[in-house]
């Protein structure tokens, strides 16, 4: 699987927690296929079957770029 970019990842989760804000107050069907446009987008970002598991799946990948980012801001001072 290919990942995603960290700014591509966290642009998706928006979309979705925009999509579930607008159907959970006045559920129209746009607004569900909004939704489930979402949902899906997340689920094939992040290589599983339910927005569930995309959105645990996508908490850990962010906070795999995060430390990512930690390590490699620690090797900098190192090195300096």
């Amino acid at each position: 699987m290919i990942l995603p970019a960290e700014k591509e990842l966290r642009a998706a989760l928006a979309r979705l927690a925009r999509a579930r804000i607008r159907h959970d107050v006045l559920p129209t069907g746009p607004t569900s296929r909004a939704l489930e446009d979402a949902s899906y987008t997340l689920c094939v970002m992040t290589g599983v079957r339910t927005v569930e598991q995309a959105v645990l799946a996508a908490d850990a990948l962010l906070r795999q770029y995060r430390a990512d980012q930690t390590t490699t801001q620690d090797d900098e001072t190192l090195a300096a």
